[in-house]
């Protein structure tokens, strides 16, 4: 049974606002990106106890580190974006989370990521290395322009490491915004289920600027949900509407908005047979 979480970020910028509305409107997760606009890669120390503090007392639980690990040209030193993933992974411990949210990174200027495929590699190595004594797992999202942009170098990313630390984030949004796929349950969800640990939903219509409620768009939201019924998945189910702004590193709903989407997707999961926390 899938458990419900949220982008929080996407309904207020106020931390302690975003857990109060979950707790509102009974979201049992959230999946930390920017708390009081700050990325929480960047928090201080006094900063993540504050926050883990606030987690506790409401009793919501972290569903991953929505961190911006691999948005970067691949171009650039990796020795310094290494150690901002050992930030993550301190955040993941330390909020008391298995999934680190990671990319596979930019090509440079002018160039085709897939001719850098075996340093993409290399790279996800070191990173599981950092992580091979711990729960932790890494869930790789598809998104545009980075090496796993599409599903068949999602799913050859997690062949090539062959590693049960490593898994995918399915978001079915980011085929359709970027690439126009609005077949993604028949073209690219085959490809990818086996290995997907994690998935975010949202919704877009081709040819938009920003999401729409979920159902209402190309990314085949319903269908997804009774693929996720048919695997009998477990994880979490992350609510991330963009209904106002969508960008590389965040979007905007707002509250009444966010709150619509919840309620589209709880009626779209009964519709589908598929119960959620």
């Amino acid at each position: 049974m899938p458990t419900l979480s949220a982008f929080a970020d996407e309904v207020m910028d106020d931390f302690p606002g975003q857990i109060e509305y979950l707790v509102r409107e009974q979201v049992k997760g959230i999946e930390l990106r920017f708390l009081d606009r700050k990325n929480i890669l960047d928090l201080t120390v006094g900063e993540q106890k504050e926050a883990r503090n606030v987690l506790r007392d409401h009793d919501i639980r972290v569903s991953a580190i929505g961190s911006p690990i691999g948005k970067v040209k691949i171009d650039e030193p990796f020795a310094l974006h290494l150690e901002r993933f050992k930030k993550a992974v301190d955040m993941a411990l330390f909020f008391e989370t298995p999934l680190i949210r990671v990319f596979s990174y930019y090509p440079p200027a002018g160039r085709n990521i897939g001719d850098y495929r075996q340093e993409v590699i290399e790279r996800f190595g070191a990173k599981l290395e950092i992580i091979k004594n711990t729960a932790l797992v890494l869930v790789h999202e598809n998104e545009a322009n980075i090496y796993g942009h599409s599903a068949e170098n999602c799913a050859d990313l997690i062949q090539a490491l062959g590693s049960p630390q490593l898994r995918l984030a399915y978001d079915p949004v980011n085929f359709v915004c970027e690439y126009g796929i609005i077949d993604n349950i028949r073209s690219c969800w085959p490809l990818m289920k086996s290995y997907v640990a994690h998935v975010h939903i949202k919704d877009w219509k081709l040819g938009e600027t920003t999401g729409c409620l979920p159902g209402q768009g190309d990314g085949q939201i319903k269908d997804l949900l009774q693929e996720l019924k048919a695997m009998h998945y477990d994880g979490w189910l992350t609510l991330e509407p963009h209904l106002r702004r969508g960008g590389q590193f965040g979007g905007s709903t707002g509250a009444e908005l966010f709150t619509e989407a919840l309620s589209t997707v709880r009626q779209l999961a009964e519709q589908s047979g598929l119960s959620l926390r």
